[in-house]
């Protein structure tokens, strides 16, 4: 099997966001929604919440403020701690949103800026037993020029991305160390970081150099602001020794180039789909035009011989204990369940992307295996979730269940109705 494919017809989605320039993040309550949109820098919950004093309406943040002008589409991860974690332009905080305290964690090294437009692959590494769930942030790529320039004074062709990935854990000893910078082979922008359920995260399309957007960066393609793809995906091992994490081998090497507006997600097969790059309107003669074409890439474990498994119940509540039938190799040494949200991306932000392993016991006779399901909420949100079961490196395909009750978030009507009392009719603006 090739390892990368094209499918013969066009594919389309949408995403539908109230506002433009957003993160959404689920978590043990209402959906919150972190809207940095260029002079509205605030938070808000949805449904809405009556919380802190604010009764279902944007909730002004320092942080953002601080961070313009560019923090829109900011890193997001929610924390087993109930916090969350949010990167914009070259700063991180942990936000206590029942207690709206945001608390400063060091600034990126170097300078690096790793949101819009200068778009960083983030990712919260894989929480497991052996960490004890303790999270850690990986955030590789972006740009290390100035958020003083003017588009007009950066160069698409000649202003090289950052080949800078920054990695903290986020413990009171991890946030005390700093930030640990390691470097991948190239530098890029525009990437997308994507967990892979044997732990690994590809690291795929993008640049070397430009920045986001449209049509105001000197030497553009047309009206792209980037430039200089990059074909062949990484894989970084978040396991492995400093110096020997990352590794295209084995990686196959695309024909199209996947710039602005590109994006990668995992699907529950094991393959990654990939799709989008429009710096530049519809069909071009020149590059890079609008891109239709999708392709999906098969990870090495795709061509491996690989575990099934049945019985896995619909609805698994935090704590429950259930059972599944396995079919693995004999000689098998090392069996995991992994927990996976597989999120949605846009702008190389990964909404709601999460792996978290699971407890389990395998039998005896390595036919069976009794899984806990997650210990609460703020590790795992209720929802949706795809169980993977991952025997030496090699993962099963998924199948889908839901974490909770399945009830949904509970709602303020009094809080809704005040937000739409107090909130002005929305206005058209740019898109980006």
């Amino acid at each position: 099997m090739e390892s990368w494919s094209r499918t013969g017809s066009k594919v389309c989605g949408y995403l539908i966001l109230v506002q433009p320039l957003e993160t959404a993040i689920s978590m043990k309550t209402p959906r919150i929604r972190l809207v940095a949109f260029v002079n509205n820098p605030t938070y808000e919950f949805f449904p809405p919440k009556n919380i802190n004093g604010y009764n279902g309406l944007q909730i002004p943040s320092q942080f953002f403020k601080d961070t313009l002008p560019h923090n829109t589409y900011p890193h997001v991860y929610a924390l087993p701690n109930k916090k969350l974690f949010v990167a914009a332009n070259n700063q991180a905080m942990l936000l206590d949103w029942e207690s709206n305290v945001e608390t400063r964690l060091p600034n990126f090294p170097n300078g690096q800026r790793v949101v819009y437009p200068m778009n960083a692959a983030g990712i919260l590494l894989p929480l497991t037993l052996s960490n004890n769930y303790t999270p850690e942030v990986l955030i590789c790529g972006g740009s290390h020029i100035s958020d003083e320039l003017k588009g007009e004074q950066i160069d698409a062709q000649q202003d090289y991305a950052s080949a800078q990935c920054s990695r903290m854990v986020l413990d009171s000893a991890g946030i005390a160390g700093g930030w640990k910078v390691e470097y991948m082979p190239e530098p890029r922008i525009l990437s997308d970081g994507v967990l892979l359920p044997n732990g690994k995260i590809l690291i795929i399309n993008g640049g070397r150099t430009g920045v986001a957007g449209y049509a105001n960066a000197q030497n553009r393609i047309g009206d792209s602001n980037a430039d200089n793809p990059i074909f062949t995906p990484l894989i970084y091992d978040p396991d492995l020794p400093v110096g020997q994490r990352f590794t295209q081998a084995n990686m196959p090497t695309s024909s199209i180039g996947r710039l602005y507006h590109s994006v990668a997600t995992l699907l529950p097969s094991g393959a990654i789909l990939i799709g989008g790059s429009n710096p530049n309107d519809d069909m071009q003669t020149r590059p890079w035009a609008s891109e239709y074409r999708v392709e999906y890439l098969n990870p090495p474990y795709m061509s491996a011989t690989r575990p099934t498994y049945t019985g896995l119940p619909a609805m698994v509540n935090y704590g429950a204990t259930f059972t599944i039938s396995v079919s693995i190799p004999s000689s098998s040494t090392l069996v995991k369940v992994v927990l996976m949200d597989l999120g949605f991306v846009t702008h190389s932000v990964h909404m709601d992307q999460k792996s978290v392993e699971l407890v389990s016991t395998l039998s005896a006779d390595k036919r069976t295996l009794t899984v806990v399901g997650p210990p609460s909420a703020p590790i795992y949100s209720p929802g949706p979730g795809w169980i993977f079961v991952v025997v030496d490196g090699i993962p099963s395909v998924a199948q889908r269940l839901i974490i909770g009750t399945g009830e949904a978030p509970p709602r303020d009507d009094a809080a809704t109705a005040n937000m739409l009392a107090k909130t002005a009719n929305p206005i058209s603006g740019p898109h980006f």
